[in-house]
């Protein structure tokens, strides 16, 4: 499997706009905030691993 990092751009009710920095790219992916930890907060990194998102430092 992949791994893919992504920075939280903005959130949006129940919804967070997500950017990939592993690659560049201007395309924001909106994924549900039920998927993701509940304690992000914009500018928040996450790694995506096996269908799992996880908050990184």
């Amino acid at each position: 499997m992949e791994t893919w990092f992504y920075e939280v751009i903005s959130i949006e009710g129940d919804y967070a706009n997500l950017k990939r920095t592993d690659i560049e790219t201007s395309d924001l992916k909106l994924v549900a905030r039920a998927l993701l930890p509940p304690e992000i907060t914009e500018g928040s990194r996450l790694k995506y691993e096996m269908l799992q998102y996880s908050l990184i430092s």
